[in-house]
């Protein structure tokens, strides 16, 4: 699987003449976050906003120094995430977790929409994926430790789950 060149753009060619965007990232309060995504259409996919969305995403999620964004984020109600593994960028459309390990591991996580509280969350160990990958290849691919976490981290979100939903212990926060 092939990474996202660091604000290059990817699947196809993005003239001179187009911006990078750096979009809002919405926050606790906005009713998206806690709204089920829309599936990505097939007649979407390749599609230049669709194409534009991710690039954005990409722009945005290194701007706020994050590690992984869903779509939602950003006020799109699309099943689309972004996430850095292992270090590499990688966007994957319409994901869905089709197995699970039982053996669970617990983070220390937070999140761009809800800034300055962390916490505990207990997550599978290892995750497998389906899903598009940003060149709209299908792939089933297998991850573990951090990147299974990032992942399972950016799917809540596009069910309109938020970490602190299942946080064990929180860490540091302010007062929601």
């Amino acid at each position: 699987m092939r990474c996202l060149a660091p604000s290059s753009g990817f699947g196809y060619y993005r003239s001179q003449s187009s911006y990078m965007t750096i979009r809002s990232i919405f926050t606790l309060e906005s009713s998206i976050l806690r709204q089920k995504s829309a599936n990505v259409k097939d007649s979407e996919i390749g599609a230049k906003e669709l194409n534009e969305l991710i690039f954005d995403m990409q722009e945005t999620m290194e701007k706020a120094d994050g590690i992984g964004l869903a779509a939602p984020q950003v006020g799109v109600s699309k099943r689309v995430i972004i996430a850095e593994l292992s270090g590499c960028i990688q966007a994957f459309i319409n994901p869905r977790i089709i197995s699970r390990s039982m053996r669970k591991i617990k983070v220390d996580e937070g999140c761009l929409s809800v800034p300055n509280v962390f916490g505990f969350v207990k997550r599978s160990k290892s995750i497998k994926l389906s899903a598009l990958d940003q060149n709209w290849n299908k792939i089933k691919k297998t991850f573990s430790g951090l990147d299974a976490v990032i992942i399972q981290h950016e799917i809540d979100h596009l069910d309109g789950i938020l970490f602190i939903d299942k946080v064990e212990k929180f860490t540091r926060h302010q007062r929601l």
